[in-house]
């Protein structure tokens, strides 16, 4: 996976330059849309206060969830004011509409000032990769710094057309995912352990044909396991399955068998009510699963198969929840994997994908997972086929 031909912003010297910076500012939020978790914001420090250094002005686009419109409770307002308090000597400002916004609000910006533009999601033109939008952005500044690497498999107009119109850089978070990932997929010490969970097959099922032929076990949780056990004939009660599915499930596990990679399923799940957060539920076998039952995480038969697994790996890679972590009843599992990779200092470990980091973000021992991806859709894609279209864009 070379990164050959991006140039990164500690490989030049860029100056009093305003910068058009795609920063990764996707936290995830509360109910009552608060930040739950700041990483994502975190991870790019080093990358704008690099920037801030060389006195430049800085002009952030990000996104924030997924508004269907101009929906103002998923404004960047949060986000800005998390930035003041992680930068309290810089001023930092909200352009609500940049698209007809006032020129002076640009032509005044002072040095070390830094301009949050509002939410990418708001404008379609945006998606959709319109060249009038993607020039219009740059024509907000000098050069571009692509520090996001969880929205770098995305086309669109801020991603991979703005480096069309201005000089543009990869930043120092974009290196380290690259660098760190390509490392590690490149030449995997074995034995090579993957670990996916999360629910849906459609988005991992090219990437488990891959690990087929590059790890030597590959672990599978969450809902994407029932759609697995569905394969081999096994009743599910009204567990998640995607039922249109299950003909990729088993040609994944045929494939797996030539090339003599395990594909290690749950052999007890735990069923319960995924409403209830009071009473855990019940563990039975994967061929008792009651008709209306839903399993919500692995059983401790499980969990013991797959901590043996994990505990003799010199590469780990895991994505995706192992269960219904967001109920407190049934997040064991997901802990579990995690406590075991954290457990395992003699393996490298990459640990990725949005449910994943909040399932794990306020652990202990984090210091010991080797390195922790912002992206998961990116993540996956970037091990599957070795390169992103936003790191290409980069390259030109």
């Amino acid at each position: 996976m070379p990164d050959k031909g991006i140039t990164y912003i500690d490989e030049v010297d860029i100056q009093n330059k305003r910068v058009l910076l795609r920063a990764d500012f996707d936290v995830s939020l509360n109910p009552n849309y608060t930040i739950a978790d700041d990483a994502r914001i975190k991870q790019n420090l080093p990358t704008i206060e690099f920037l801030l250094k060389k006195h430049n002005r800085l002009i952030c686009i990000a996104k924030l969830d997924r508004p269907k419109n101009r929906d103002p409770k998923y404004s960047m307002k949060v986000v800005v004011q998390r930035l003041k308090q992680l930068l309290p000597h810089n001023k930092i400002r909200l352009v609500d509409e940049f698209l007809t916004a006032n020129n002076k609000i640009f032509a005044e910006q002072e040095t070390g000032e830094i301009l949050v533009l509002e939410n990418m999601r708001y404008y379609e033109e945006n998606k959709k990769n319109d060249q009038t939008f993607a020039k219009k952005l740059a024509s907000l500044a000098d050069i571009y710094v692509n520090d996001g690497f969880a929205m770098s498999h995305r086309t669109e107009a801020w991603v991979v057309s703005v480096p069309k119109y201005i000089p543009s850089f990869g930043g120092l978070l974009l290196k380290k995912e690259i660098k760190m990932i390509s490392k590690t997929v490149k030449k995997p010490k074995k034995p090579f352990v993957a670990i996916i969970g999360g629910a849906k097959i459609e988005t991992k099922i090219n990437l488990i044909s891959k690990l087929t032929e590059m790890a030597d076990y590959v672990l599978i949780g969450g809902g994407l396991a029932n759609t697995f056990l569905c394969a081999h004939g096994y009743e599910i009660g009204k567990s998640y399955c995607e039922y249109d599915k299950v003909t990729m499930a088993r040609h994944l596990l045929f494939l797996a068998a030539q090339k003599k990679t395990a594909i290690v399923l749950p052999s007890d799940v735990i069923i319960g009510d995924p409403d209830d957060d009071k009473n855990g539920g019940r563990v039975v076998k994967v061929n008792q699963i009651p008709k209306g039952a839903v399993a919500l995480d692995i059983g401790p038969e499980t969990k013991a198969k797959f901590g043996a697994v994990i505990s003799k790996a010199k590469t780990i890679v895991w994505n995706g929840p192992i269960g219904y972590f967001e109920n407190p009843a049934y997040r064991q599992g997901t802990d579990f994997v995690y406590y075991s990779i954290a457990g395992n200092r003699d393996a490298i470990s990459i640990v990725g994908g949005g449910d994943t980091l909040a399932a794990i973000s306020k652990k202990e021992y984090l210091n010991t997972i080797t390195h922790v991806s912002t992206g998961g859709g990116a993540m996956l894609e970037f091990i599957e086929k070795g390169k992103l279209p936003g790191i290409e864009a980069l390259k030109r």
